[in-house]
């Protein structure tokens, strides 16, 4: 039980997902009792059993349903009737999704920063705010938000950025966040939203590429938002958080996303490097 439990923490602390079954009721003669779980990561990895055999086969693929679609569900198994175990009881077994809420690192915490976290923890999202400034990171400005009080460029190259972490990048310096996109790009997370003008987008990509060569642009999203003639802060965070929902479930929408050629010639690369392997 402790195996599985640390289990579960470990992945809801690295951000990854998972799928849990957990047995709720048992009658006859069952190899588990009440209270067995399972554990399956989406590496396909498992911690813990239910009783193994065919019992165990028809719940890991009941696990494989939840990690595809997210949805939790009562499974019941008659182990005679239906599986053709010896011992022939019957098994209830609630399979459920384990995901920690998806991680948002805001660099910058101006005028934008704030509204745009507000919004974010609403929609489910871990909100950090990175922000040398000490009049600006604070929890009166930014309630159930993890603040880090250092330089953004900084942590952002000291970071281990997964490919589950969301990224907006909105600080008060040009070069700052240049830095940090930078950085970004070299890590690979799930999402770089950077707030800026299309000009300032083309200017910080071209700069880029000339000092890493061939980029991969998927995640950038920059400008960053979706096209809703925003103008205020409070209107721009709708914007950046509106394109952070619809990414997350996959929808399409009217992205400001404007990278010039660069992102066609970074999916063309990608391309050949997966036609290489």
């Amino acid at each position: 039980m402790r195996d599985v439990t640390e289990a579960i923490l470990e992945v809801l602390a690295s951000g990854r997902r998972g799928a849990l079954a957990t047995v709720v009721k048992t009658s006859g003669s069952t190899p588990q009792c009440t209270g067995a779980r399972l554990l399956l990561r989406a590496d396909g990895s498992q911690v813990g059993t239910i009783g193994g055999g065919a019992i165990e086969y028809a719940v890991l693929d009941a696990l494989r349903g939840v990690l595809a679609d997210g949805k939790p569900t009562l499974t019941t198994h008659d182990l005679g009737y239906d599986l053709g175990m010896c011992c022939g009881g019957r098994m209830e077994v609630f399979v459920e999704p384990i995901e920690a809420a998806p991680r948002l690192f805001l660099f910058g915490a101006g005028h934008v920063a704030q509204p745009t976290a507000r919004l974010a923890r609403g929609a489910g999202f871990a909100v950090t705010v990175i922000d040398e400034r000490e009049e600006l990171a604070t929890e009166e400005r930014f309630p159930g938000c993890r603040l880090i009080l250092e330089d953004p460029a900084t942590v952002a190259r000291r970071m281990a950025m997964t490919p589950h972490d969301w990224l907006v990048v909105a600080t008060h310096d040009h070069h700052l966040d240049e830095q940090i996109v930078d950085a970004a790009l070299r890590q690979g997370p799930r999402y770089i939203g950077l707030l800026g003008s299309r000009r300032k987008v083309l200017r910080f990509v071209q700069r880029i590429a000339a000092r890493q060569g061939t980029l991969d642009l998927r995640a950038l999203y920059a400008p960053v938002g979706l096209d809703i003639g925003a103008v205020t802060p409070d209107e721009i965070a709708v914007s950046i958080v509106a394109e952070l929902v619809a990414l997350r479930h996959g929808k399409s929408a009217a992205h400001l996303r404007d990278l010039g050629g660069f992102l066609a010639r970074s999916d063309a690369a990608s391309a050949e490097e997966e036609d290489v392997e």
